[in-house]
């Protein structure tokens, strides 16, 4: 896909002012699309509005696919980038008629930002380039939907709390069952649904949970770390509100799963390497192989304050023990001399140290900044970026600035 030819030479020149005033575009764009339209309220994460990481990653995605369009030697990965937003927007129900919506505000924002440096011919530049992305967006999501049985109307099917299960300090798993009784969908390993409450303020919010146990058994399973207030951040609100209220018989609204970061059912070695609770599509994947291709081997790398606070041990635990070519190395902040040992060490992940099998494939989850310090281990280690996999909760800044 690309822009036509007046307009490519418009943006390949514009794109350094769009890119630096990106923040700030954004900014302004969300408070009047707010403004015009409130009960979008209800569908964007409101704590990654206050904390900007939704306006970084919207002006970085937006900056990135400019580039893409217009210069040959773009590093932009694009169609992951295209890939990882059509699956959250599908988890959330997006539908193609709010594209709209977002695209006059973002243009209207770009204009009241830049001023006069918006001519007509500028805005209709950047107006193909929104045209574009949005165009390709729609028909990746329409896909997705009609691979899932979904409608974006239809998003939402309630499911009951079975169990809860207590894995670590502030960290629960829910089990979950169709409250209709119906067939509990397919889903991969890595995969995640959308979970919507309705907060006490009368907010409905949604969150991208990680399926943390493998399919099977006539039940999902979502863990859930309560976020506590630190130093400026606030409190998470759906986290917390999943913690202190759902209890058995709690009935929750579910999307079906989505989420591109998957693992495949091949013979090439596993590593997996996980910080805090981004353990949850390591679970998921470990316990996967153990059911399907037993004899894969898998070695899995976590990152964790302490032992108090690293969840699913026991259920990876079990799983593995059912991989013959199974080894975990885990390391913790906080640990006590007589817990250490060979594969429980002390202080943060050193990936040199890793038995890193050849032709492996790696897949993270984790806190950005650990993900990129993992990556940059492994490129040096000799492993080929294509065969290093991510996932984020949360937007998706990856690509700025390590």
């Amino acid at each position: 896909m690309m822009l036509s030819s007046d307009h490519a030479a418009i943006v390949r020149a514009t794109i350094p002012a769009v890119a630096a005033h990106g923040a700030e575009i954004t900014g302004e764009f969300y408070d009047a699309m707010f403004a015009a339209h409130p009960e979008l309220l209800h569908l964007f994460n409101q704590g990654n509005q206050a904390n900007g990481e939704q306006r970084r990653a919207l002006a970085g995605a937006v900056a990135a696919f400019a580039r893409h369009l217009v210069s040959e030697e773009s590093s932009t990965p694009f169609q992951q980038m295209l890939s990882r937003i059509a699956h959250k927007h599908a988890s959330l129900g997006i539908r193609p008629e709010q594209y709209t919506i977002v695209g006059r505000h973002l243009l209207e924002a770009v204009a009241k930002v830049l001023g006069d440096a918006v001519t007509p011919a500028v805005h209709a530049a950047w107006s193909e380039v929104y045209w574009l992305f949005a165009t390709l967006l729609i028909a990746e999501e329409a896909r997705l939907y009609q691979d899932a049985g979904r409608s974006p109307g239809s998003a939402y099917r309630t499911w009951r709390v079975v169990e809860r299960v207590d894995e670590a300090e502030h960290t629960v798993s829910l089990v979950l069952a169709p409250a209709d009784g119906g067939e509990v969908p397919a889903h991969r390993p890595g995969q995640y649904v959308s979970v919507v409450v309705t907060l006490p303020d009368g907010l409905r919010q949604p969150r991208q949970y990680t399926l943390s146990r493998a399919a099977g058994d006539g039940v999902l399973q979502i863990t859930v770390r309560r976020v506590r207030a630190e130093d400026d951040s606030p409190a998470g609100a759906v986290s917390t509100f999943l913690y202190e209220t759902a209890l058995p018989g709690t009935e929750l609204e579910l999307s079906a799963p989505f989420g591109d970061v998957v693992v495949e059912d091949d013979d090439d070695p596993l590593v997996l390497i996980s910080a805090g609770i981004g353990v949850t599509p390591a679970a998921a994947m470990i316990g996967h192989v153990a059911a399907v291709r037993p004899g894969r081997r898998v070695l899995a790398v976590h990152a964790d304050r302490s032992v108090r606070t690293h969840a699913l041990r026991a259920q990876i635990a079990e799983a593995g023990a059912r991989i013959p070519g199974f080894r975990q190395i885990t390391w913790y902040e906080d640990l006590d001399a007589a817990d250490a040992g060979e594969d429980v060490r002390p202080g943060r992940v050193e990936v040199a140290a890793l038995p890193l099998p050849p032709k492996a494939r790696v897949f993270m989850c984790g806190p950005i900044p650990f993900m990129r310090a993992v990556r940059r281990g492994l490129l040096d280690a000799g492993v080929s970026d294509e065969r290093i996999h991510y996932e984020v909760f949360g937007p998706d800044l990856w690509n700025e600035a390590a």
